[in-house]
């Protein structure tokens, strides 16, 4: 792990950050893949308040807090 390391919910907005992993089980990666979400893909968070908002790609994609807590992230 990289000393930077974080939960995606305890990010900034306007903040790009690199997907380094996914923590959880086939349904939950499977989800966030079908949103483009995955290991190693660059995102720009646009809110953290409610549910965890992300730019990934040409799409905006929200999720909720407790799959954010699981998605470990790096700043870019």
């Amino acid at each position: 792990m990289y000393s930077n390391d974080m939960n995606l919910s305890q990010t900034k907005a306007g903040e790009p950050v690199r997907i380094v992993e996914i923590r959880g089980g086939h349904g939950i990666r499977q989800k966030l893949n079908l949103r483009g979400i995955y290991e190693g893909c660059v995102a720009r968070v646009i809110s953290v308040n409610g549910p965890v908002t992300i730019e990934v790609g040409r799409s905006v994609v929200s999720i909720g807090r407790g799959m954010a807590q699981k998605i470990r992230v790096t700043r870019m």
